[in-house]
C-alpha cells in the first residue's frame, strides 16, 4: 500500500480516536479526558522547549492537532507494508496505544488524576482499539481499490 493510503487509514483513525474522545467526555460521566493529558503534554513540551505554551482554547487546539498528526503517523502504519493482516494490525496497535496511552503519562509526570479508575482505563483502551479497527477497515477498503 503506498505512503498516501496508508497515511490516509491512519487520519481515519485519528479522527474515530478524537470523535470518541470528544464525544465520552460530553456524554459519559467519569469518561477519561484525554483531551487534558494532551494539554498538559503539550504545555510541558513548549516549557522544556523554552517556549511560552499557548493558552485557553489555543492550547487545546494546539494539542488536537498535535493529537491528530501523531495518531495519523501511527495509525498509518496499519496500511503500511505489504502485510495482509490489517486487522490484527489495527488491533494490535490499537490496543498497544491504549494500553500505553494509561501507562505513559504517568511515567512522564502529566497530571492524569480524571484518568485513574479502572473504568476510565478500560474505556481508554477501548477506544484506541476501536480507532485502530477504523484505519484496518479504511486501509483494507482502499487496498481494494
Amino acid at each position: 500500500m503506498n505512503t498516501l493510503k496508508s497515511l490516509g487509514s491512519g487520519l481515519a483513525g485519528a479522527i474515530a480516536l478524537n470523535l470518541i474522545n470528544e464525544s465520552a467526555r460530553h456524554l459519559i460521566s467519569g469518561a477519561p479526558r484525554m483531551d487534558k493529558v494532551g494539554m498538559n503534554s503539550m504545555a510541558k513540551a513548549f516549557l522544556k522547549a523554552g517556549a511560552q505554551p499557548p493558552q485557553g482554547k489555543n492550547l487545546y487546539w494546539t494539542a488536537l492537532a498535535g493529537d491528530i498528526l501523531a495518531n495519523t503517523m501511527y495509525y498509518g502504519l496499519v496500511g503500511a507494508g505489504k502485510g495482509k493482516n490489517r486487522w490484527v494490525q489495527g488491533v494490535v496497535l490499537g490496543t498497544a496505544a491504549g494500553i500505553s496511552s494509561t501507562i505513559l503519562p504517568n511515567l512522564m509526570n502529566v497530571d492524569t488524576s480524571q484518568n485513574q479508575n479502572p473504568r476510565a482505563r478500560l474505556m481508554t483502551i477501548g477506544w484506541y482499539l476501536a480507532a485502530g479497527i477504523v484505519a484496518a477497515a479504511v486501509a483494507s477498503a482502499l487496498k481494494r481499490k
